[in-house]
């Protein structure tokens, strides 16, 4: 594809949550700053929330790859589940067998002891639960009663949800009060700002292997902002379409047409103008004044209208 052409070693604009590419936005920064004050206090609940395409995955999985030694992690990316299925895999993630037609109380039984063992280890457990807003009413209920599970001073499991916004109106059902309250952490992550859109698409870049001259300029990062509302997932989609369009006209560098046609091309993207040039049009609108007002001045004072 377009590798070789620019001199980059991989795609450095790929959807998946590579943690490898994490650029530490301050949105980000603030959330695993909560996220790991949280697990080391022994909290049970704790909630990230973010719209589409602005990092949770990303983030579960870095702090998944940080956490302590002391800790112990199960992580369940798809929970649309019912209870028994939810029990079955926190069972798996923690080496827990159950047998065929195990219930409630049976999982409760052995899970608890395993969870005794893991504490008499001086270690804690921490679950973490991906698109939990997919989780079913009856199965946020059963993760409840999960957390039941303490000793006199601590909580023998920790749950982090991570999920859309939605995830805020379920959990303000009147049959979910109990467990809203339990929440005693929670952040919601926020979109990038035009200098923050520049930042990420360098920082990509770089880790990607790219050390040759600049391949987005700033007037490009904020028609990427304009049409991405800050969203890093729309970002990196316009990114590499732009770079795939460059590499075809044989260029160097994205331009602004680049942007619009990747804009052009991608459903997720919104609408821009074509009057906005990605930053400049106002300094043209500015010369323009200056200009009129320079020769309206030059005629005012000209000779033949001296007095």
């Amino acid at each position: 594809m377009y590798l070789y052409h620019f001199g980059i070693r991989e795609l450095p604009f790929t959807l998946t949550p590579n943690t490898q590419y994490f650029f530490g936005l301050p949105s980000h920064q603030e959330a695993l700053q909560v996220l790991m004050t949280a697990l080391k206090t022994g909290e049970g609940f704790i909630k990230v929330t973010g719209e589409v395409g602005t990092g949770k995955t990303l983030i579960c999985r870095k702090i998944l790859n940080e956490l302590p030694d002391h800790f112990v992690s199960a992580y369940i990316p798809n929970p649309y589940l019912s209870p028994a299925e939810l029990r079955r895999s926190v069972a798996a993630e923690l080496g827990v067998e159950l047998t065929e037609n195990s219930d409630q109380q049976e999982f409760t039984q052995r899970i608890q002891q395993r969870l005794i063992d893991i504490h008499q280890q001086q270690r804690s457990v921490v679950l973490m639960i991906d698109e939990a807003q997919a989780l079913p009413i009856e199965s946020i209920e059963s993760l409840r009663l999960m957390t039941n599970l303490e000793t006199e001073s601590r909580k023998l499991l920790q749950v982090v949800l991570f999920g859309q916004p939605e995830l805020d109106d379920k959990l303000g059902l009147p049959e979910l009060r109990q467990l809203k309250q339990r929440i005693t952490f929670s952040y919601s992550l926020k979109l990038m700002d035009s200098d923050q859109v520049y930042q990420y698409v360098q920082h990509r870049l770089r880790v990607s292997g790219y050390s040759g001259g600049e391949l987005f300029n700033r007037q490009c990062a904020a028609l990427l902002f304009k049409a991405s509302k800050g969203t890093p997932r729309i970002v990196n989609v316009l990114c590499h379409k732009a770079l795939m369009l460059s590499y075809g006209k044989g260029h160097r560098q994205v331009s602004i047409e680049d942007i619009r046609a990747a804009i052009a091309d991608t459903e997720a993207a919104y609408s821009v103008d074509r009057s906005f040039t990605g930053g400049q049009h106002w300094v043209w609108w500015g010369l323009a004044l200056v200009a009129c007002l320079t020769l309206t001045l030059a005629i005012y004072y000209a000779p033949w209208n001296a007095k």
